[in-house]
């Protein structure tokens, strides 16, 4: 498993990517997924970029933006060629977004077949640049379910096209994310791991407050102590397939936190490994 931190985990914290890329070479992480912003913040200081980041031992493993499928076809295309652009000089091949900001039951199809020509087109650049675009599994998206994501990959019918598999907000649709990861693993390219106590308190998550400096992190958990079954899912996708995937934590202690789930990801890991041999 390729292991990453990510920048959006620092976003109310008065941390530096120097601080935050020293710490997570130091923590045996192999990735920092880069948040849109951060990188357009980055970008005027030619410093940093792939050299910079590698000399830690560490690589970008994506950039997570937010794409506007739903603005108009120039703005949307000027912001697909700067973060072509950014992933570039970052040296990544993936870049994340989401498909629209209406579930998949309350969208129209005009409005669906709308945001596929759109991602279509995001694809169409991305690939003639030798990229990939992700679209996460997020509620209030395209990609809220399994089944319509299943749609989606058909619709779009585009190599170009990949899945950040988030595999709370898989389980958050009431999916089990073992039976999901089997139907979408040939298109899975990243996952994104993050846990709750209950279902209750999955609202925690709704952008609304989980960008708010103020909003309530009741309910967030370490990897293996919440609702999700983590134990299972990995056991599930380690033999099968090249894991990469992304550590995300919204809540407050974050060093400590994001620390010791690395730590307890490799302790099971290996114990699983000396099981299987």
């Amino acid at each position: 498993m390729k292991l990453s931190v990510c920048t959006i985990s620092f976003r109310h914290h008065l941390h530096s990517i120097d601080q935050i890329a020293h710490w997570a070479s130091t923590h045996h992480f192999q990735g920092i997924e880069l948040w849109g912003i951060h990188a357009k913040n980055l970008a005027d200081d030619p410093k940093y970029g792939e050299n910079w980041l590698n000399s830690y031992e560490l690589q970008t493993s994506m950039i997570s933006d937010y794409l506007p499928l739903e603005g108009s076809v120039s703005q949307m295309m000027t912001e697909t060629m700067n973060m072509s652009k950014l992933a570039k000089h970052w040296g990544t091949k993936k870049v994340r977004t989401f498909v629209g900001k209406i579930g998949s039951q309350e969208i129209s199809l005009t409005k669906r077949k709308e945001l596929v020509d759109r991602l279509r087109m995001i694809c169409d650049f991305f690939e003639s640049e030798g990229q990939l675009v992700l679209v996460e599994t997020h509620p209030n998206t395209l990609t809220d379910n399994l089944a319509s994501t299943i749609q989606l990959l058909e619709e779009t019918n585009h190599p170009a096209l990949r899945i950040n598999f988030d595999v709370l907000h898989m389980w958050e649709s009431g999916v089990c994310p073992i039976e999901a990861i089997r139907r979408l693993s040939p298109f899975v390219s990243h996952f994104h791991f993050k846990n709750i106590s209950s279902r209750e308190h999955l609202n925690v998550f709704a952008p609304e407050n989980v960008y708010a400096a103020a909003g309530t992190r009741k309910g967030m958990t370490p990897l293996f102590t919440g609702a999700v079954n983590y134990q299972d899912f990995l056991d599930e996708i380690i033999p099968k397939m090249e894991v990469e995937a992304s550590l995300e934590w919204f809540g407050p202690h974050v060093w400590d936190v994001l620390g010791n789930d690395s730590l307890e990801l490799r302790k099971r890991m290996n114990e699983e490994h000396v099981l299987r041999t």
